[in-house]
């Protein structure tokens, strides 16, 4: 046993800090929900670890925990037990560390433990969401429609992160050839005409002098600009893991030109989509609240949409307190102060994901189109620098002995 620090919501939405003695933080999250507390933090009293780590990992994607549910949905309805339905996809998943947690998952089921608790046991593995629906699935006796409803989400959310992907992939693609492109100028081209004009006596312009200075710096202290560039990473990867470097850097998310809009509409489609779903099963507006602001992938937004849950405890609608903020867009706003006034906000939410997810798309589009000569220009300007760097000692050289 070990002792846990935590923090969490009671059931009247007050923050309450303390400490728990449990196995691990799984069972540390269990007895705290069996008590009646929403956990927000839980970590081991002496360990470095940053909270109750109940996000995406890389382990599996979208797409992987999509076919695990697609799959689970055909094997219940044909009237296949839970455990032997977990019994058959362990055959029939191919990733690897899925495939090695429903072995485990699977040996839980088999010793009693229920099936959310044994998913609960690999937080890296089963994402808060689908843990919390195949909860309220085992207490409803409608774990098929809870899979069914999950295996939907993780499609969309596949279908999402291509287009987001999609949107990425050529400036990255682009900038990596084109420092390969300047690296090779630099270091093997400037260098031979380097010699030749060192070799006619010539005096160069500033701009040639600049460049080969550069070129020269490149060749001989390239362990300076790794140094720097590794020393970089590690700051803001440090930085990035503070309360106040999460917050900046979430904003920054929101707001940085031209991607900006394209990651608040991610994050309101997740938002939306997210919370119809663990609405349409039943749980409760304060944990779908909880849950979402775990999956959202942006501190900034977390801990708005935590003060979103303190206030709703209080009695005050959703919508209030997100319009006084104003992270999320206004439409969001709107809709779902249209949901809770006519008692559909699961079907409103839904509808609103459904809208940003063709926002996505349109704002993919657009950037691609904004992008693309954009990139070509810049790198058109610094190549030609260059160049022109380069040749300009010539050119005067040439008009030298035309005038003689």
């Amino acid at each position: 046993m070990a002792i846990f620090s935590y923090k969490a919501f009671n059931n009247k939405g007050k923050e309450k800090v303390g400490t728990i003695e449990a196995n691990n933080k799984t069972s540390a999250m269990f007895i705290l929900k069996e008590n009646g507390f929403i956990p927000i933090t839980i970590e081991k009293k002496g360990a470095f670890s940053k909270g109750l780590d109940i996000t995406f990992g890389t382990l599996v994607k979208s797409k992987d925990l999509a076919i695990f549910c697609r799959q689970m949905v055909g094997i219940l309805n044909a009237g296949v037990t839970v455990l032997s339905a977990l019994e058959l996809m362990q055959d029939q998943t191919e990733n690897k560390y899925l495939k090695k947690a429903m072995s485990e998952v699977y040996e839980s089921v088999e010793s009693g433990e229920s099936l959310a608790k044994s998913l609960a046991n690999h937080p890296k593995i089963f994402p808060p969401i689908l843990i919390n629906m195949i909860e309220a699935g085992e207490l409803s006796g409608s774990l098929d429609v809870s899979f069914n409803r999950m295996a939907v989400h993780f499609e969309k959310e596949e279908k999402l992160r291509r287009t987001v992907k999609k949107a990425i992939t050529y400036p990255i693609i682009v900038l990596i050839v084109a420092a390969l492109v300047i690296t090779i100028l630099i270091t093997f081209v400037i260098p031979s005409f380097v010699e030749m004009f060192e070799g006619m006596g010539m005096e160069l312009p500033l701009t040639t002098q600049l460049l080969i200075a550069f070129s020269d710096f490149i060749k001989t202290r390239w362990y300076i600009i790794i140094g720097l560039i590794i020393g970089l990473v590690v700051f803001i990867k440090s930085f990035s893991k503070t309360d106040k470097g999460k917050s900046i850097f979430g904003r920054i998310k929101l707001k940085m030109p031209l991607f900006g809009k394209l990651n608040t509409k991610v994050a309101t489609s997740r938002f939306s989509r997210t919370l119809s779903t663990l609405l349409a099963s039943g749980i409760s507006i304060m944990d779908a609240l909880a849950i979402v602001s775990k999956v959202i992938e942006n501190t900034l937004l977390e801990k708005h949409l935590l003060d979103i849950k303190e206030q709703v405890s209080r009695g005050i609608n959703v919508s209030e307190p997100m319009k006084k903020e104003g992270l999320f867009p206004p439409l969001l706003v709107h809709m779902v102060r249209i949901g809770e006034d006519t008692g559909s906000l699961e079907e409103v939410m839904n509808n609103v994901a459904d809208i940003y997810d063709e926002e996505v798309e349109t704002t993919v589009a657009q950037l691609t189109t904004i992008l693309e000569p954009l990139i070509i220009v810049v790198l058109a300007v610094v190549i030609g620098a260059i160049v022109i760097s380069v040749l300009q000692p010539m050119f005067s050289m040439y008009d030298g002995i035309g005038s003689m």
